[in-house]
């Protein structure tokens, strides 16, 4: 594993669909039932989407009880009585950890929620790009504007994958990134996804057959679970972490991110990178046209 993070130690990639399910997994027994007793944002960047700043959140959510811990793609949502709904997104490197209320914080602890039964949760992010929130349903409903259905448990059927991607000009990997097709995939999983179905990362998504929009259909979904079962993620920046702070397992099952210049287990052909949207994407020039 250290000679795997090695490799990686370039690569950033903020948590995606796999890490984020792992976490609600980990997290929902923890907190399903609970009231927040007190609570403490203490960075305004975390506070960002609610109006009213730290206070909002915190009087909003103290007293609340915790019903249930959800997801949608790769916001966290937890749903609380009288109809609000609180909501994590973790951004570049933010994490959820659960802790007893005596045990240490770590540094960049920008939330704390302390809850019945002497236990905290808490929201650690030392760049700020996540954010927390606690939204009424019509506050929600502008938060997830343009998010598209999740893509584990609400993949669209073929028809809408091809008339979103007909005559569409962006790269194919672009248009995974955005979220509005389906939510949750992000810079590892797309380069997976893609691959699986033999797919290159720079056509266009107008230029995909009938055929390979199946194959891609149909390769989400194996990559998402292989990637839920090894618990996510884990790249040498240690941005993403287990709540328990085990790091996630799939760096070592990558099939192509992150593995420039190394060979395709599949064929033997040199991985290749290149920038697309703005982010490092890895192929394999043989497998995926």
């Amino acid at each position: 594993m250290a000679d795997l993070l090695e490799t990686h130690a370039n690569i950033e990639s903020m948590p995606e669909l796999p890490e984020v399910e792992t976490i609600r997994r980990l997290l929902e027994p923890l907190v399903a039932g609970r009231r927040f007793v007190e609570v403490q944002v203490r960075h305004p960047r975390t506070a960002r989407r609610n109006e009213g700043g730290p206070p909002e959140i915190e009087d909003r959510l103290r007293g609340r009880r915790i019903l249930d811990l959800d997801r949608r793609g790769k916001f966290l949502m937890g749903h609380l009585d009288r109809d609000l709904t609180w909501v994590v997104h973790l951004g570049m490197s933010g994490r959820m950890s659960s802790a007893r209320v005596a045990e240490p914080e770590e540094p960049h602890t920008h939330f704390v929620g302390r809850l019945t039964g002497r236990r905290e949760v808490r929201f650690v992010d030392p760049r700020t790009f996540g954010f927390v929130g606690v939204f009424t349903d019509t506050e929600l409903e502008r938060v997830l504007a343009g998010v598209g259905p999740d893509a584990l448990i609400g993949l669209p059927d073929l028809a809408v994958w091809e008339a979103r991607l007909a005559a569409r000009l962006p790269p194919i990997k672009a248009l995974l990134l955005a979220q509005r097709i389906v939510s949750g995939l992000g810079n590892i999983y797309a380069d997976e996804v893609l691959f699986r179905a033999r797919i290159a990362p720079y056509r266009p998504g107008g230029s995909l057959s009938h055929s390979e929009v199946v194959r891609l259909r149909r390769s989400i979904r194996p990559v998402l679970e292989a990637g839920l079962a090894s618990g996510g993620t884990t790249l040498s920046d240690m941005a993403y972490l287990l709540p328990d702070g085990r790091a996630g397992d799939y760096l070592e099952r990558l099939a192509v991110y992150g593995r420039e210049g190394e060979w395709c287990r599949r064929c033997g052909t040199e991985i290749m990178r290149m920038t697309i949207a703005g982010r490092s994407s890895f192929w394999c020039p043989s497998c995926q046209q």
